[in-house]
């Protein structure tokens, strides 16, 4: 049965004719447990270290927001990527496709080097630069360089699942994001509390464990793309730069990079905000953020659906099919965040306390859920139409649209709102909800004008 279905959503598939729904659930099946799979990796690593007392979850909170910065950068080259395969492959120019792949390879071990460098080394800055305490400094140093000194298996996890989900095949990231995820479950406990003969490593226990297992992974992934058992095969005859397919993967990518990016310089800047309010605030925060990244997870795997299918339409010259694509993808995600919002709403204190039980933890998580679930609509329309028009190759017009919802009425709004006596930090969570609502109007008004269409990649 289990390779009866592996073998349903690995089939080639023509997504550029038949049914939208069932190509966008084709898609998104696959999508949609692996960022599952994604968040649960995250959770398992803040239900263990949460064990460890407050200290420790506001220094893996910070040190999160950090990585969550290079995260959205790959994210963005991957957007590159993911719009240059996707019209090869709806051109049905699979030679062009692999070379795509390998240029992308070759990004991924510069950026490595490169970012991995610079994190390491300016990694108790950082965490100074957003207010931490000397002792949230101490152990989110090390949990951090322990990050970069492996960040190399990251990016490539995340480059490698960028190339197969443009040609179409999202079963394989997912497998072995699963094997990944595993290992971890694994290994979390073994190196944080010392069981057996493993030592006890605390916080930075819970980095040696991302970076093994996502190390594992991208071996796999890598052998997946060189012996060519999925839908892209990277040939070694491609090992040589290609400046005009690296120019054109940076040419979409850097602008969905700096998209990326300002959202997650905002999180820093709006977790600086918090730090204001005591260790504490950060630790509600930390868990509020990851139960919202939860709910965005669908939407997620629904938008890089949405993303192949518009890349993919439009390199068949099918603008009209790409469109439906985007909006058929926006109404099953605006359903999923409506139930959502009930969820947080009525159940945000038992959700809080699975991570910490501190009183004012509880009160403080409590009060995020409730007031920013009320904008996860927004964040339906915001999310799945900025994923299609990525897709299409548009990256910039989601670059500006962000940096307005986020830096100029998002963080202007929480030092304001934050500084009022009968507010405190409830200003924070109310300013984050505005700026859903801003940024999900005008990425509809946007994604209406068709001029995304007419791109050129």
């Amino acid at each position: 049965m289990i390779k009866r279905i592996i073998h349903h959503f690995r089939k080639e598939r023509d997504l550029t004719a038949g049914s939208i729904s069932k190509a966008i659930w084709f898609l998104a099946v696959p999508m949609i447990a692996s960022n599952v799979l994604q968040s649960a990796f995250n959770l398992v690593d803040m239900a263990f270290v949460g064990r460890l007392g407050p200290v420790a979850l506001a220094a893996v909170a910070m040190a999160g927001q950090i990585l969550m910065i290079l995260m959205f950068v790959m994210i963005g080259i991957g957007a590159g990527t993911t719009a240059l395969i996707s019209r090869a492959v709806g051109e049905k120019n699979r030679t062009k496709a692999d070379n795509i792949a390998m240029q992308t390879a070759i990004l991924g071990l510069i950026g490595s080097l490169v970012f991995g460098a610079i994190g390491y080394f300016s990694s108790p800055w950082m965490l100074k630069l957003l207010g931490a305490s000397p002792e949230v400094i101490q152990i989110g140093t090390g949990y951090l360089q322990i990050t970069f000194a492996g960040i190399m298996a990251l990016v490539y996890m995340f480059s490698i699942a960028a190339v197969l989900q443009g040609a179409g095949d999202a079963t394989t990231p997912m497998i072995i994001l699963g094997v990944s995820t595993i290992l971890n479950i694994v290994l979390d406990p073994l190196l944080i509390f010392g069981i057996g003969f493993f030592p006890r490593l605390g916080v930075n226990g819970a980095a040696w464990a991302t970076v093994i297992s996502r190390g594992i992974g991208a071996l796999i992934a890598l052998e997946v793309l060189l012996k060519g058992r999925s839908r892209v095969h990277v040939r070694l005859k491609y090992l040589r730069f290609d400046f005009d397919i690296i120019w054109r993967i940076l040419k979409i990518g850097m602008p969905a990079s700096a998209q990326m990016t300002l959202r997650g310089l905002v999180g820093i800047a709006l977790i600086a905000v918090v730090a204001g309010f005591g260790t504490v605030a950060v630790a509600a925060y930390g868990i509020g953020i990851r139960f919202h990244m939860l709910a965005m997870m669908p939407g997620f795997a629904l938008g890089m659906a949405a993303q192949t299918l518009v890349g993919q339409n439009l390199g068949a010259r099918q603008p009209h099919r790409a469109s439906r694509s985007a909006w058929t993808a926006t109404g099953y995600y605006s359903i999923f965040m409506v139930a959502m919002t009930m969820l947080f709403i009525i159940f945000a204190p038992q959700l809080i306390l699975l991570f910490n039980n501190d009183p004012h933890v509880l009160r403080l998580g409590t009060d995020f859920l409730r007031i920013t679930s009320w904008g996860y609509l927004f964040i339906a329309l915001s999310l799945i139409f900025n994923r299609s028009l990525s897709g299409a190759g548009d990256t910039i017009s989601p670059m500006i649209l962000t940096f307005i919802s986020l830096w100029l009425v998002q963080l202007p709004l929480a030092v304001f709102l934050s500084r009022m006596p009968a507010l405190g930090v409830d200003g924070i969570w109310i300013a984050i909800l505005v700026s859903y609502a801003v940024q999900g109007v005008l990425t509809v008004a946007w994604f209406q004008t068709g001029r995304w269409k007419h791109k050129k990649v």
